[in-house]
């Protein structure tokens, strides 16, 4: 598959048709309230949908109800395996490398302002969580999941605020294509999955080559189930690392909005981890993962700690040596992954089901900023020589 500036601005003009139809005859039929009201008790597979539902919802969660008929399932319990074995991992990678990543995007970082405001970081970290959580579960498409209702709630969450946008016109859609758009939907998965991969890598994680493409094909199911065109997602990791470079190189650069959210997410994690020894930690994992002229775009503090961080390879190697030497010791491994993640991911929620509601309008204090976007593309740094 070949990606050039004239396919990727033509991904720049396409929304999600289904989800947006659907979004648009709720507010057309001021059913948006009600909608919401009753899908809060509507978080699993199976349940029966509750009367009153207003029908072109019901109709939508029909037709999004089940996963693409092309799913491998095969490679997709490959992906869970993968998941089980670097849980912890690729939750370090998803908070320390893929969320900077949608910073670094000033467009994306607006969005992410508009959306959920830059004072509740806790709310988009909880729910990616949460999210990657339910996909990784044994039995996260069938009877009694969480994963489903959850991609269908996600995918109308971004068709509200294209509706919002549109509408309100706050939104330069000439010059910044359509809001939440297709190229930035499979932008978002490759964050996800090949930038996850690429900081598995960084931290010094053994993966094997099936691993890795297993976990890559779970986020393609993932993009068809957020409405992502698949005759536009690259296919493998090859394509996939085509995109993401291209992409990278047409949006990424600094900005108000990301500064200001990473800032945030730093502070949240600095919240998280116990005591105030280790906060600088939080800024050099950043750091380290996502490289110093990205982590100095996004305003990331340089701390004593940016050359204690470049050792994590080398703990991970320990650790990994014992978890193929020891049975014991892997299982005990698999498990402080499990717990750790799970606590990190308790910590966020505070013990609660996210929900992910159809927004009534955007609150002036979540609402796009009037700061104008760059007019044109940045250039990247010059090599450096070593």
């Amino acid at each position: 598959m070949t990606f050039t500036e004239a396919s990727m601005d033509a991904l720049r003009r396409s929304g999600d048709e289904l989800a947006d139809a659907t979004v648009a005859t709720l507010f057309e039929r001021g059913e948006v309230g009600r909608f919401n009201t009753l899908m809060r008790y509507v978080s699993t597979v199976g349940q029966d949908l509750p009367d009153g539902l207003p029908d072109v919802a019901r109709e939508y969660l029909h037709a999004t109800s089940a996963p693409p008929a092309w799913v491998d399932w095969d490679e997709m319990e490959r992906a869970r395996l993968f998941f089980v074995d670097n849980n912890v991992h690729i939750s370090t990678a998803l908070s320390f490398a893929a969320m900077p990543a949608c910073y670094l995007v000033p467009h994306v970082a607006r969005l992410l302002s508009a959306t959920h405001g830059l004072n509740y970081p806790s709310k988009r970290m909880a729910e990616t969580g949460q999210f990657t959580v339910h996909l990784m579960q044994p039995d996260a498409f069938e009877a009694g999941s969480r994963f489903i209702p959850a991609a269908q709630k996600v995918r109308l969450l971004h068709a509200s605020i294209r509706h919002h946008l549109g509408r309100e016109n706050a939104w330069d859609t000439g010059t910044l294509g359509t809001p939440i758009c297709q190229e930035d939907m499979i932008g978002g998965q490759m964050f996800f999955s090949l930038l996850v991969l690429d900081s598995l890598d960084r931290l010094g994680v053994h993966m094997s080559t099936e691993g890795a493409e297993a976990y890559y094909y779970a986020w393609r199911v993932v993009g068809a189930m957020l409405g992502v065109d698949q005759d536009a997602v690259p296919e493998d990791l090859q394509a996939a690392r085509r995109f993401l470079d291209l992409y990278m190189i047409r949006h990424m650069g600094p900005s108000a909005e990301g500064a200001h959210l990473t800032g945030q997410l730093i502070d949240l994690y600095e919240e998280v981890v116990p005591g105030t020894f280790f906060d600088p930690v939080v800024s050099a994992l950043i750091r380290h993962l996502i490289g110093d002229t990205c982590a100095d775009w996004l305003d990331v503090p340089r701390t004593p700690w940016d050359t204690v961080v470049k050792a994590a390879p080398h703990l991970l190697g320990v650790l990994e040596t014992i978890e193929d030497r020891s049975p014991l010791g892997a299982w005990a491994l698999d498990r402080l992954g499990h717990l750790t993640t799970h606590l990190e991911l308790s910590s966020l929620t505070r013990g609660r089901v996210m929900h992910y509601a159809v927004p009534e309008h955007l609150k002036k204090e979540y609402g796009v900023p009037n700061t104008p976007l760059r007019s044109r593309r940045w250039t990247p740094p010059a090599p450096t020589v070593t």
